[in-house]
Parts: C-alpha cells; structure tokens; sequence
C-alpha cells in the first residue's frame, strides 16, 4: 500500500471517530436534554397546577369566588398539559366533579373526591417524572458507553498511527541516508531493499538503479579519465610556475592562479575566451602570443614581468601537444601549453656572479701580464744565461699564464657580453680573410698534431656584414676545438659558402662526434661533455653564440656519435 494511502486512511479513520465521537456525544446531551426538558415541561408543570388546586380548594371556605376562579384557571391549564397515560380520563373526571361544586360548594364528599382526583394525577406524574428519570439516567449510560467506545476507538487509531507512522516513515528514511554515505564513501555495490509497493519501494528502484550506473561509471574509462583530469588540473594548479592552456583554435582551456596572479584577470574572464581577442586588452597575453612571431634571438630572451611586488624574470616554455589518433599515421595538433619559470633567483644570481667574474677577470689580467713580461725577461740573455731544466721550468710557467690569460679573457668576454657592454664593429668583411687569419692562428697547434687544415671555399663570394674580429674568434675556437678533439694525422676541413642570403663558414673534423643528448647543451655557459677529459671552462661556446647572434647570425652544429662533428655558423651578406 502506499505511503500516502496509509497517511489518508489512518488520519483519515482517526478523522472519521472524531467526528463520530463529536456527534454521539451531541446526539447524547441532545437526548438528556430532551429528557429533562420533558419532565420539567409536562410532569412539573402538572405537579405545580395540583398543587395549585389543592389551595385553592382550601380557600373556598374563606375567600369562595377567588378560590373557584384560581381553582378553574389551573384545572384549565392541566386539561392543555395532558402528557401521561390514564392522566385524561382522570382529569375528565376531575372537571365533573369540579362543575358539581361549582352548584353545591359546601358538598364535602365532592370536595374529597376531587382531593383524590389531584392525588391521582400528582401521583401519576410522580410516577412519570421516576419512570423518565430513570430513561434519562439510562440514555446517559448509553451515551457514556457510546463515548467510552467512540473515544477507545479514536485512541486506538491515534495509539496505532503513534507507533507506526514514525517508523513506516523514519526507518526507511534511515536506511536510506546510510546508503547514501556508502555511496559518498565510493561503495557503489550498496543497494537498498524496500520489498513495499509504495513511494519507498520506488526510491528505493530509483536510488539502486543510480548506485549500478555509478558502478559501471566508476568501473569505466570515463570514470578514470575524468578522474585523471582533476586530479591533473589539481596538479596543475598548484604548481608555483604560471601555466596556460590553449586549444588548436587558441581559446583558453585552463589556466592556474599563478597565471592569474601575473596577467590580473579571474578564471572566469579568461577561460574559454580566444586569446587573440584577450589580447587586446592584456599586454601580457599579447605578449605570449605574438612571441611566435619573433626572432629565435628574441624568444630566448627572458620575459620581465611585474610579480610579487617586484620585477620578476619568467622564461617562457611553449609545449605543441599532438596526439595521434588510432589507427592513423599522422598526428593532429590539439593545442598549445604555455609554461613561465620564474627564473628572477637564478636571474639575480647570475647578475652576482657576472659582476664577480669580471671584476675578478679585470683584477688577474694585471698580475698575469705581470708574469708574462717577468718571463720574457728571464728569456733575455741580458738578464743571464739558464740551464736546460731552468728553461723547462720558463716553458711552463709561459704555458700556465697563456692559458690563464686566455681563461680570464674569455670570461671578461663574457661578463661584457651579458651586461650588454660588448661593443661590436660591424662592417663589410672579406670572408676569406676572416678564414685565412683563423687557419693561420692555429697552424702550428695543427701542425704539432700533424693535423691537415683544408680550406674548401667558392669563388666571388660577396662580402659579410659582421665584425671582422670577433667573427675570426669564434672561427679559431671552432678550430680549436676540432684539433683538440681530433686525433693525431687526421684531417679538418673549413667549408666557405653561400646558404641561401647568407655566407656559412663551416668548421668539419673527423673526432668522435657529440651524442645526440648534448648536441642542444654544447652552447650552454660552463658545459663540458661528460667523459672529455679535456682542459676549459667551457665558455668558449657560449661566448662564440653571443657573438654570432648580436651580428643577427645563427650558429649550430650537426654531429654523430663516432662520426665527427661539423659546427657552423650563417652570417648575411652585405
């Protein structure tokens, strides 16, 4: 049966006996009332018009014609007052004697006669007014027995609907709420089991067919690739650089509240939103994607930004994200990740350790100079002759200061350079005298390894715009660092040509070559490839980068582990 069915019957019933009660009890005191109202109408009424009569009858003696007109007005209200059985024929009666006495007043036997005639009808209305006494005193017990049953019954229904209404309500309730919890608690094989036909048994179909669908959600890849993207996008958010999401059409798809710290918009100004029209108002996100446009120079370059209430340094970090659909060769380009590492610490350490390099640079350059002059006049005979092992001793001494000074040359170079106080002096210049004074400085190191230099070059190549200087420094490291890492009688050849608009002088040995892990480090400042059991600082590199690109060149280099390595550089021409 149904809840609601049960709640409209058992109130319903309960209404039902009240209104029974209601009306038993009305119907009750109506017929008390009646009852009463009967014997103070008819039977008191008599009572009060005999007795009436019996004084007057008294009187006829002394006051004769008041007596018999009292005596006649009360007899007349008794013959309207009829109500009792055998009281008619008594009154009859009583009215015949009456008119005899009216003719014969002194009779006494008449007025005897109707003395027992009063009794007659005062003791059949005494009579009377017991027997309805004791019909009202019964329609009162039944009345009372009716209530007491009606007022059982009522609290019958009100006891049973007490006790069973609040547990038919609350218990499936109850049961209900702890499968809920099981359910927020991941239990998705919780089942209720209400067997009733009513609104229970219905949410409790509806709630278990809820609990199998999360069942088969949980147990499907759905359940776990959603779970995967919050758990990711959690991740995401808190990690402590700013990260940006763009789909294949470049609308936003998530951003991170560093993000938002920095760009000084709300997540839901921004996500969903192109970019493009987002640039228009937020230099910051102009400035990200119009990065795309620019130079390989100058997306290098650190991003300054105003962040935690300074000028912070971000290098920005563009991620392509490609997927590759099943069962298909090509991949499709889903979108973009922006990453910005704040870099301000490393930024502003490096700003210290530039500063300290140079001055550093600067103050070993006097006393180095100093030691190379103090040797060149311990070579002078002038100064007196040295033994063999005294020479030796000069040799090396020259060596470690050469090689110190170019140590402290290189960085000096390169404190210059990232302080932006390198000046360069551009012009047109020959490319092969670039190349011939580079081959001619490292001839003799060529030479003691017995290293053949060969220069390849074209014909009628125009000139370059660049620093004849520097240009020839970055070549003689190239070639430095082929006879270094070449071995004894092998063979380095210079390549002179012209790519496109521009000149590209190449430097080709045949040594071990660079593994493809490090071929993108070797420009790095202060990378040496493991295993080169070399001498340098490895600045070298680094320092010939800085000088190609501020002369808008570019600079690589293209090797194969066990098969050499050519390094080159493109400069434009005039």
């Amino acid at each position: 049966m149904r809840i609601k069915t049960k709640l409209n019957l058992g109130v319903g019933l309960l209404f039902v006996a009240i209104i029974i009660l209601s009306l038993v009890s009305a119907y009750s005191v109506f017929l008390i009332k009646k009852d009463t109202q009967n014997i103070l109408k008819a039977n008191y009424e008599t009572l009060e018009y005999s007795r009436n009569m019996l004084l007057s009858l008294e009187d006829i003696a002394s006051n004769e014609n008041k007596a018999i007109t009292i005596f006649e007005n009360n007899l007349k209200k008794q013959v309207g007052n009829i109500t009792e059985n055998g009281e008619g024929e008594i009154t009859l009666q009583l009215q015949k004697s009456f008119k005899l006495l009216e003719n014969d007043r002194d009779n006494e036997a008449l007025k005897n006669q109707i003395r027992e005639d009063v009794f007659e009808i005062m003791k059949l209305n005494l009579n009377a007014i017991k027997h309805k006494s004791d019909v009202a005193r019964r329609t009162a017990d039944t009345a009372n027995l009716w209530i007491a049953v009606t007022g059982t019954l009522c609290f019958l229904i009100a006891f049973n609907l007490l006790v069973n209404l609040p547990n038919n309500i609350a218990n499936p309730i109850k049961e209900l709420t702890a499968s809920i919890k099981e359910i927020a608690n991941k239990n998705y094989k919780e089942r209720v089991h209400f067997m009733n036909h009513n609104e229970y048994g219905d949410l409790a179909k509806s709630f278990n067919t809820m609990a199998q669908k999360l069942e088969e959600y949980s147990s499907s890849s759905l359940h776990k690739l959603s779970f995967e993207k919050k758990r990711l996008e959690t991740l995401i958010n808190n990690m402590h650089d700013p990260i940006i999401g763009l789909d294949h059409d470049g609308k936003v798809l998530f951003v991170n509240d560093e993000a938002l710290k920095i760009i000084g918009m709300k997540s839901e100004d921004v996500i969903g939103k192109l970019a493009t029209t987002l640039a228009l108002t937020n230099d910051l996100i102009k400035s990200l994607i119009a990065n795309d446009l620019a130079t390989d120079k100058q997306k290098t370059l650190p991003m300054k930004i105003f962040a935690d209430g300074k000028e912070s340094y971000f290098e920005k970090q563009s991620v392509n994200i490609t997927i590759q659909p099943t069962g298909e060769d090509r991949t499709i380009d889903i979108g973009d990740v922006i990453i910005l590492r704040n870099i301000t610490l490393f930024k502003e350490l490096d700003f210290a350790k530039t500063n300290f390099i140079a001055t550093v640079s600067h103050e070993l350059k006097t006393p180095i100079s100093s030691i190379k002059m103090s040797l060149q006049l311990l070579e002078n005979d002038t100064t007196g002759a040295i033994n063999t092992e005294q020479k030796q001793l000069i040799d090396s001494i020259k060596d470690d200061s050469q090689r110190l000074l170019k140590i402290t040359g290189e960085l000096l170079e390169l404190s210059q350079l990232e302080t932006g106080n390198i000046q360069l002096n551009i012009d047109k210049s020959n490319p092969y005298d670039i190349v011939n004074y580079a081959v001619e400085a490292v001839k003799v190191q060529a030479e003691q390894k017995q290293i053949q230099l060969t220069v390849e070059s074209e014909p009628n190549l125009p000139n370059v715009k660049a620093d004849s200087e520097k240009t020839s420094w970055v070549l003689i490291n190239f070639l430095t660092n082929a006879i270094r890492y070449s071995s004894e009688s092998s063979k380095i050849v210079v390549h002179l040509k012209k790519v496109d608009n521009q000149i590209a002088f190449q430097v080709v040995d045949t040594g071990k070559g660079i593994d493809k892990q490090y071929k993108s480090k070797v420009f790095d400042k202060y990378f040496q490839i493991p295993g080169s059991h070399k001498s340098g600082t490895g600045l070298g590199l680094a320092i010939s980068k800085e000088f190609i690109e501020a002369q808008n060149g570019t600079i690589g280099v293209d090797s194969e582990l066990g098969l050499g390595s050519t390094f080159y550089f493109n400069l434009n021409e005039v």
